[in-house]
């Protein structure tokens, strides 16, 4: 019994340690011959639900573009361009101000050669990038060689062309590195330290010791992972989906259309009789069906969408036009312009096959007219619900949310079906109810402005900017807080006595008095950030700030270093921490996250003053003074470009391949906190940064 444990314990250990490190594209390549002179180079990837491979000549001033590379080639010579074939998406990205094309799902990249001798010999790589909607990968290389007897040449070609074409690129964009003749890769397991480089500065004037130069690039993994690994949250956890779910079935038990049915069930139970402990049974298959009926919509939403469709659909705008005209639609619907409802037929029917029937089915069907009669208030609950955990991307979250929504549900049913006699003690229906309704109704169209925020970006309509997107939120909130303290009412607000002849307002209750001044001062909060202060609490949900028309904070952060050691060398004569940060050219996240985050005074104050920032770019395309050749986890891979040298940088040191990666290292580059990658998080990333901070300080005394 010991050793499966033991066993158990060592894979956890190898899966936490390389628990950062992603693999989600998968390539092959191939020679496909016809015969002919001519031949093809395909390159077939298989792509993760939620990534993207980008297609080619996207430009410079675009994402990593797929593109193709010779290091070598010998009787062959390339034809025309690097072809991509697949589905592929054209979208137009705010943070590039340009159409961005891409594939999900799959991607095939075509590479037309010719023979040019009777003997071949071909070695070449693809190199593409790919992000999600949290994270982008380095640039990354597919390897193809070959060599061998030609099918057939053309001689004509051959006396045109060389008989070796060394170091030769061809591809769609301008950004690929060019090896020159001659040079060879140098054997390394690490990349030296260009300390020659780091004296020139002269912030750098204490020079490092061979040992402290070693140490920067020494493995720190294990050590990452002790302060908890990556503090890379995908979207929303099941956990907090759950009781997202369980609260919105306690907003549910609070709706007008819940509580006449509250008599009605317990006049069911009463009638089945059956003792005490037969009614106990009952009561708990009547909780558990409602649990069931609406779990079995969660899991009917996850199978239609699928889990590829759930991860695309956070960022698909067509869909999140409909999103917004649903919530806006449950919005008015709350605020009593109209009722959304089944037809009264449908729950009659069911209520009165439930009254015929006995058994079980009895049981089943009473539940399902519960679940239909409370149509009208629980659909925009469930409606929201199914929005939020639809689009968090992970596929069992309809099912998890509605599991929570089902239980908060069924658990006072349940009770009141056990206990007949609660009902004596429940709280009376009145105008309370219709508040909650109209409070909800606020909050849904609040949201409803997020689903269009996200359409906007994606179409680049320009509609919606982060001032507009504010000043809307600010009459919301400001109206929900005049609402709740009595100063707004609606027509569903108002009261009529026996006499048709309506009556006075009543004073609004304490507790809806406080909650109503809190909304307004969460509205007058948001006021700054029409000149462009960051207001944190609301950073997740309004467009970034380079949205903003009129932005009076100009503050701009910029790293330092984008040198790993010129930074360290740096770092080490201020006597400062240093922060890492890998990024690239061509990764939206990055850049949102210097726009919503490094933005804040506080962020920025501390990224100047109290560290080091070095910035690497894994996408920098500009070649190494000598390639060179590492190993890494058993496989040979050659380093050409600068961005290479980052990109294994990140790997080989902190076990990650992701950007954006944060992480605070001290002078001998060792960590000082766990990493962050992409979450427009104010509050956490300056508890990330203080956390480095303090730890260099115990550090140094």
């Amino acid at each position: 019994m010991k050793r499966p444990v033991l066993f158990l314990i060592m894979v956890m250990t190898v899966l936490v340690t390389h628990a950062q490190m992603v693999n989600p594209i998968k390539f092959s390549s191939q020679v496909k011959m016809d015969g002919t002179a001519n031949a093809e180079i395909i390159f077939t990837g298989r792509i993760d639900a939620g990534w993207h491979v980008y297609s080619t000549g996207l430009g410079n001033d675009g994402p990593i573009s797929a593109t193709f590379h010779v290091n070598s080639m010998s009787g062959v010579k390339p034809v025309g361009k690097l072809t991509p074939r697949g589905h592929e998406i054209s979208k137009m990205d705010p943070m590039f101000g340009m159409k961005l094309r891409y594939f999900e799902g799959s991607v095939t990249f075509v590479q037309k050669v010719k023979f040019t001798a009777p003997n071949y010999k071909i070695d070449a790589y693809l190199e593409y990038g790919a992000c999600n909607d949290q994270s982008c990968l380095p640039p990354t290389q597919v390897e193809v060689k070959k060599a061998g007897k030609s099918p057939s040449f053309d001689a004509g070609a051959a006396a045109s062309a060389t008989a070796t074409v060394d170091n030769a690129t061809t591809g769609t964009g301008d950004n690929s590195s060019v090896l020159q003749p001659g040079m060879k890769a140098d054997s390394a397991v690490l990349p030296a330290v260009d300390t020659a480089k780091a004296k020139t500065n002269a912030i750098a004037a204490v020079q490092a010791t061979p040992q402290e130069e070693q140490s920067w690039w020494q493995p720190v993994i294990q050590q990452l992972q002790a302060f908890g690994g990556n503090d890379s949250v995908a979207s929303h956890s099941l956990f907090y989906i759950f009781w997202m779910g369980f609260i919105g079935g306690l907003l549910a038990l609070l709706m007008p259309c819940i509580w006449p049915i509250i008599p009605m069930t317990i006049s069911f139970f009463l009638k089945r009789g059956g003792g005490k402990k037969g009614g106990i049974r009952d009561a708990a298959l009547y909780g558990l069906s409602i649990i069931v009926i609406f779990l079995a919509l969660g899991i009917i939403i996850t199978a239609i969408f699928g889990p590829s469709t759930l991860n695309s659909l956070a960022t698909n705008a067509v869909f999140n036009i409909i999103l917004f005209l649903l919530l806006l639609l449950f919005a008015f619907s709350f605020f009593g312009w109209f009722e959304i409802k089944l037809p009264d037929s449908w729950g009659n029917a069911v209520d009165s096959k439930a009254a015929k029937t006995t058994g079980i089915l009895s049981i089943f069907l009473m539940a399902f007219a519960l679940v239909l009669i409370s149509f009208s208030c629980t659909a925009p609950i469930i409606g929201l619900l199914l929005v939020q955990t639809v689009t968090s991307g992970n596929w069992a979250g309809p099912a998890i949310g509605m599991f929570g929504f089902s239980l908060a549900l069924a658990i006072p049913f349940t009770l009141f079906a056990m206990f007949p006699s609660w009902l004596k003690s429940a709280p009376k229906s009145g105008s309370w109810m219709n508040n909650i309704k109209v409070v909800l109704g606020f909050i849904e169209l609040a949201f409803s402005l997020k689903f269009l925020s996200v359409a906007d970006l994606a179409y680049g309509w320009h509609i919606l900017s982060r001032e507009t997107f504010l000043a809307l939120w600010i009459v919301i909130f400001g109206a929900m807080g005049m609402y709740l303290v009595g100063k707004l009412r609606f027509r569903s607000d108002v009261l009529y006595d026996a006499d048709g002849k309506q009556m006075p307002p009543k004073p609004m209750p304490v507790a809806s008095v406080m909650l109503g001044l809190c909304s307004i001062a969460f509205a007058i909060y948001m006021i700054p950030g029409l000149w462009g202060a960051p207001c944190k609490a609301v950073s997740a949900f309004a467009p970034p700030m380079n949205t903003q028309d009129f932005n009076l904070n100009d503050k701009e952060v910029k790293a330092q270093y984008t040198d790993y050691e010129e930074g360290m060398a740096a770092a080490k004569a201020q006597g400062k921490p240093a922060l890492v940060d890998f990024t690239g050219f061509g990764c939206v996240n990055c850049r949102k996250m210097e726009a919503a985050v490094w933005t804040d005074p506080t962020v920025a104050e501390k990224l100047n003053k109290d560290y080091v920032l070095i910035s690497l770019f894994v996408d920098d395309k500009t070649p190494l003074p000598k390639p060179m050749e590492v190993t890494d986890h058993g496989h040979t891979r050659t380093l050409r470009t600068i961005g290479d040298k980052w990109s294994y940088l990140q790997a080989h040191k902190f076990g990650s391949n992701t950007q954006p990666f944060y992480v605070p290292v001290n002078n001998l580059g060792q960590p000082l906190n766990r990493s962050f990658s992409y979450k427009e998080d104010v509050s956490a990333y300056l508890d990330f940064l203080n956390k480095g901070l303090t730890n260099y300080g115990k550090e140094t005394k």
